[in-house]
C-alpha cells in the first residue's frame, strides 16, 4: 500500500474505494444540484464571482477526497467542467453501486432468514444434463453473494472512473508524474550518451580532416628543408640556401595554420571565454567567427547557471554554423530573453531553410536541451526563413 490507500499499481484498494465512492456520491449530488439550480447565476455578471467561489470550494473538496481515499494527488485546480463531470459520474456510479448493494443485502438476509426459521422451499434447478434440487434459502444466499461480488466490482469500476475523470481535468496524479519523470530521465540519459558519442565523432573528424592534414604538411615541408640543407653541396650554393629558406618559411606558415586549426578545434569543443567572460562574450566571439553579419540582442539580467549557460551557447553556435554552412544565410539574429522561470534563445536567419530537426547537429542539441527539462523547436520551411528556439528553466531539476 502507498500513501492515500492505493495499491502499488495505482488502483484504489477495496477497503477505501467504497468510502471514496460513498463520499463521491454525496459531492456528486451536491455538484448536480449546484449545476441544476445555480446555473442561472452564471448568466448574471454580478453573481458570477460568488458562483465561481462555490465551484472552487466544491472542486477543492473533490481534490481532498481524491487524495485521501484514492491517493490521487494532482496539481490541477479543476473548474466548472470538472465539477460537472464529477456530478454525473458520482451520482450515477453511486446510484448503481447502492442498488447493487441493496439487492445483495436483500438476497442475503432473505436467504439467511429462510434457513434460520426453516421455512425454505425446495427449488429445482435444471441445467443441461444436470438436475439439482436446492432450497430457496441456499439459492438466496448464493444470489446474494453473487450480487455482493458484483457490488465490489462496480465499486472498483466507479473508483477507477473517478480517477480517470480526475486525471482528465486535474492532470496526472503523483505516481503517474513520477513514472513519466523516470521515463523522461531514462530517455534523457540515453540521449546524453548518444550526444557524447556524436561529439566524440565530430572531434575525431575535425582532428583528422584539419589538424592531422596540417601536421602532415608541416612534417613534409620540414623534411624537404632538412633534405635540402643536408644534401651534398646544396647548402653551399646561393640557390640551395634560398630554397631551404623558402621551405622553412612555408613550414612556419603551415605551423601557424596548424595552431589556428588547433585553436578552432578547442573553441568548438568548449570556449574558455564562456567560463571566464560569460555568455555575452562567448556569443560575440561566435558572431565574429561566423563570416556573415550576426546581431546579438542580450536581454538577460544576469548570468544563468552554468549548465543552462552552456546549453544556450551551443544552441546558438550550432544554429549559426548551420545557417552559414547549409542555408547560405546572409544575416543572422540571436535574441536572448527571460521571464520569471525560464530563459530562452532564438536564432533567426534569412537562409534557404529546410533544416531537418532530426539531423545530427539539431538532434544532439535537442537531447542536450531535454536533459535540462527544456524544449527545442525548429521552424524552417523550404525557402526560409529559419528560426531555432530553445527554452530552458532557470533552475533545472536535479536529475
Amino acid at each position: 500500500m502507498t500513501r492515500g490507500g492505493s495499491t502499488a499499481a495505482g488502483r484504489p484498494s477495496l477497503v477505501r474505494a467504497p468510502v471514496g465512492v460513498l463520499l463521491g456520491t454525496v459531492t456528486g449530488a451536491a455538484g448536480l444540484a449546484l449545476i441544476c439550480l445555480g446555473w442561472p447565476a452564471l448568466l448574471v455578471p454580478a453573481a458570477r464571482p460568488a458562483a465561481g467561489r462555490v465551484v472552487a470550494r466544491l472542486a477543492a473538496l473533490e481534490r481532498r477526497r481524491l487524495a485521501r481515499w484514492y491517493g490521487h494527488e494532482s496539481a490541477g485546480e479543476g473548474g466548472l467542467g470538472f465539477v460537472a463531470a464529477r456530478a454525473l459520474v458520482g451520482t450515477f456510479a453511486g446510484y448503481a453501486c447502492f442498488n447493487a448493494l441493496f439487492l445483495a443485502v436483500l438476497l442475503l438476509l432473505g436467504g439467511l432468514w429462510d434457513l434460520v426459521r426453516g421455512g425454505s422451499e425446495p427449488v429445482p434447478v435444471t441445467l443441461p444434463g444436470v438436475r439439482v434440487v436446492t432450497s430457496s434459502g441456499a439459492l438466496g444466499l448464493t444470489a446474494g453473494l453473487a450480487a455482493l461480488t458484483l457490488t465490489a466490482l462496480l465499486t472498483l469500476a466507479a473508483a477507477a472512473l473517478d480517477r480517470a475523470v480526475a486525471a482528465r481535468f486535474l492532470g496526472p496524479d503523483r505516481q503517474e508524474r513520477l513514472r513519466r519523470r523516470v521515463a523522461e530521465l531514462t530517455a534523457s540519459r540515453t540521449g546524453i550518451v548518444r550526444a557524447v558519442d556524436d561529439e566524440r565523432r565530430r572531434i575525431e573528424r575535425d582532428l583528422h580532416d584539419g589538424v592531422q592534414q596540417r601536421g602532415v604538411a608541416l612534417a613534409m615541408l620540414l623534411g624537404r628543408a632538412r633534405h635540402q640543407i643536408t644534401s651534398d653541396g646544396a647548402a653551399s650554393g646561393e640557390a640551395g640556401r634560398a630554397r631551404a629558406a623558402e621551405l622553412i618559411d612555408q613550414a612556419y606558415t603551415e605551423s601557424r595554420r596548424l595552431l589556428d586549426e588547433l585553436r578552432g578545434v578547442a573553441w568548438r569543443i568548449y570556449p574558455t571565454a564562456l567560463d571566464e567572460l560569460g555568455l555575452r562574450a562567448a556569443l560575440d566571439g561566435a558572431a565574429e567567427r561566423a563570416g556573415v553579419p550576426v546581431t546579438v540582442h542580450y536581454g538577460l539580467a544576469g548570468r544563468p547557471v552554468a549548465e543552462v549557460e552552456t546549453a544556450l551557447y551551443f544552441v546558438a553556435r550550432e544554429a549559426i554554423t548551420n545557417a552559414v554552412k547549409h542555408a547560405a544565410a546572409r544575416d543572422i539574429l540571436v535574441v536572448l530573453s527571460e521571464d520569471e522561470r525560464t530563459v530562452s534563445v532564438a536564432i533567426s536567419d534569412d537562409g534557404r531553410g529546410g533544416a531537418d530537426p532530426a539531423g545530427g547537429g539539431l538532434s544532439g542539441l535537442a537531447r542536450r536541451v531535454r536533459a535540462l527539462d527544456g524544449e527545442l523547436s525548429v521552424h524552417s520551411p523550404p525557402g526560409g526563413p529559419t528560426k531555432v528556439t530553445a527554452t530552458l528553466p532557470k533552475a533545472p531539476a536535479c536529475g
